[in-house]
């Protein structure tokens, strides 16, 4: 946050540090009730004291008490098999000794580039026990947009998944690259048959520019990593506290970083496991992008939990219905497109035996709540939030079933209003813009001038809403901003790559309803030297596709438009402003 939104956060009062300390014991009993906080021995004790005085509550410190107080726990169940807490413990220790060796040291910045898997975890915690910085890049993002971050970030080390190896440029040496994920790394699948799976569509255009980069000889394996670090490295006994940058979507040129706080004791996990009742040793099948807030906050409360995390690399609902089968996790975390697909193949009578579906990540229609209700009872809670402010409200079970569109209520140690243009609280029922304050408020973006608006210490989420009943509900965007398939989505940022193109008169692009995505972008085209009744279905559908293309070589696969609607003229009002309602539906 730059000096000036910092200006802006009122300094604690005595009452206020007094009323946190109260919040601070209350935020116990939910830990007391999970499992989290418990009984130990002596000896395990004093390794988790240990691992918090080096490491705090970051997932390393976290790491550090399961490995002491259930070592022998499997902590990860991935494609390549599972692991324990102690074996994840001495391999992400042995990464830092490592990296250190090869001269990374604090306030270094380490990318991430990765799928869900057992490397994505070892780097982050051993980024922790190094005190470096470390950036989530976004997997679905371009290859532009993935170099522009590399350079925006001044990334000194990145861990990368082989199959991302096209998203950066021929002869890339801008800083040295480990290979988390390796073609074949996944049980039962061959170099060659993993390498034939279809490619995601930001790899196929990285593939088909032809300027992309393809494995070095001097890039290693993570396995070749742990396989060849000496034992016993010195590290820093107590690194400065590193920070992690979340990217936002990147429907922009360049993704914006938001700089994470790290949680400074229980409290963040306390807040959400006040409305979300999670057990300690449980499984917990892990869907949701771990370079999302969403998916990254799963790892934490994994962590703290001491569960078992089960991850699938490249999510398919039948996949997922088999590993819910076979490992029957008490907790389930996706983004509510992949409940919807998972939804849509589960077998009848399907009884995992799931006490808790959480979701987050984009708005939750109705037919995936009561398709979840019905097929797994109430077990459904939604989590509101965003990157700035982490979480804002949660819907429970019984909040759905008395409201089926309501964002639930403010967990525990967390401030939410409704303010009106000039910053007044609203009453209940009047729609206004979201506010937000609780212990993990973003500290700011990487790029200045781009900081969130801060009232008394509440971080504007973007968002319109109102009370109702006391529980929350969201009325939209206060801009046009859509999410689609999880991913926010400017559509300005389409419109104006749309019409940058000669074949474009002129164009509008704005959010529709759509059944897969939630939400899809749909444009409005006036065409350039034809009336579109002009148009043959072969032109529209060669303009489709060149659209398409131009937009991926630009912004993120999840900005390209769904929908098309041809028309000779877009309406306007006196100003020369599309008018949206005048718009026709596609």
């Amino acid at each position: 946050m730059n000096a000036a939104a910092a200006a802006q956060l009122p300094k604690p009062s005595l009452t206020d540090q007094i009323g946190a300390a109260g919040t601070l014991l209350k935020g116990t009993l939910p830990l007391f009730k999970s499992g989290v906080l418990g009984s130990m021995s002596p000896v395990a004790a004093t390794k988790a004291l240990k691992g918090i005085i080096q490491w705090n509550f970051l997932p390393a410190g976290l790491l550090a008490i399961g490995a002491a107080r259930d070592p022998y726990h499997t902590a990860i169940i991935d494609d390549a098999g599972s692991m324990t807490y102690q074996e994840l413990h001495e391999q992400s220790t042995a990464l830092a000794q490592a990296l250190f060796r090869t001269g990374v040291r604090e306030r270094d910045r380490i990318g991430v580039l990765c799928r869900n898997h057992r490397g994505f975890i070892l780097t982050l915690c051993a980024h922790g026990r190094l005190g470096t910085d470390i950036v989530l890049f976004n997997t679905g993002a371009s290859a532009k947009q993935t170099q522009a971050v590399l350079q925006e970030q001044k990334i000194d080390m990145l861990f990368i998944d082989e199959e991302f190896l096209p998203l950066l440029p021929k002869d890339f040496d801008a800083c040295p690259v480990i290979i988390a994920w390796e073609n074949g790394d996944t049980l039962g699948l061959s170099r060659e048959a993993e390498e034939a799976l279809k490619k995601p569509s930001n790899i196929r255009d990285a593939i088909a520019s032809g300027n992309y980069a393809t494995r070095h000889e001097d890039w290693a394996s993570l396995h070749e990593v742990l396989r060849t670090t000496p034992e016993n490295l010195s590290i820093p006994k107590r690194p400065r506290q590193g920070r992690t940058i979340i990217l936002t979507s990147g429907t922009t040129g360049t993704p914006k970083g938001a700089r994470r706080p790290e949680p400074k004791t229980y409290m963040p996990a306390s807040s959400i496991m006040s409305r979300i009742p999670m057990r300690h040793h449980r499984p917990s099948f892990l869907s949701a992008p771990m370079f999302h807030t969403w998916g990254f906050a799963q790892i934490q409360l994994a962590l703290a939990l001491r569960n078992t995390m089960i991850m699938q690399r490249r999510f398919s609902p039948e996949g997922a219905v088999q590993l819910i089968e076979k490992n029957r996790p008490y907790t389930i975390a996706m983004v509510p497109t992949m409940l919807r697909r998972m939804l849509e193949v589960i077998p009848e009578s399907f009884n995992p035996g799931t006490k808790i579906i959480a979701t987050s990540g984009e708005a939750l229609p109705p037919k995936v709540v009561r398709e979840t209700q019905e097929k797994f009872g109430d077990v459904l809670y939604n989590l509101y939030g965003s990157t700035e402010v982490s979480w804002a409200s949660i819907a429970t079970p019984e909040d759905l079933r008395k409201h089926i569109n309501t964002a639930g209520k403010p967990p525990m140690a967390t401030t939410l209003k409704i303010l009106d243009d000039n910053g007044k609280e609203l009453p209940e029922g009047e729609i206004g813009r979201i506010f937000v304050k609780n212990d993990m408020l973003f500290e700011g973006y990487t790029r200045p001038g781009s900081d969130k608006e801060i009232i008394d210490g509440m971080v504007a989420t973007g968002d319109l809403g109102y009370y109702s009943e006391g529980l929350l509900f969201i009325s939209g965007r206060s801009d046009d901003m859509i999410v689609s398939g999880g991913e926010n989505v400017f559509p300005q940022e389409t419109e104006d790559v749309v019409n940058s193109m000669d074949c474009v008169a002129e164009s509008a692009v704005r959010g529709v309803e759509d059944a897969e995505f939630g939400q899809a972008l749909c444009a409005w085209v006036v065409p350039e030297g034809k009336t579109a009744e002009e148009l043959t279905d072969e032109e529209k559908a060669e303009f489709e596709g060149k659209v398409k293309l131009e937009v991926k070589a630009h912004l993120a696969r999840h900005s390209v438009p769904r929908y098309f609607v041809y028309m000779n003229k877009l309406p306007r009002n006196a100003v020369g402003k599309v008018v949206p309602r005048e718009l026709p539906q596609p």
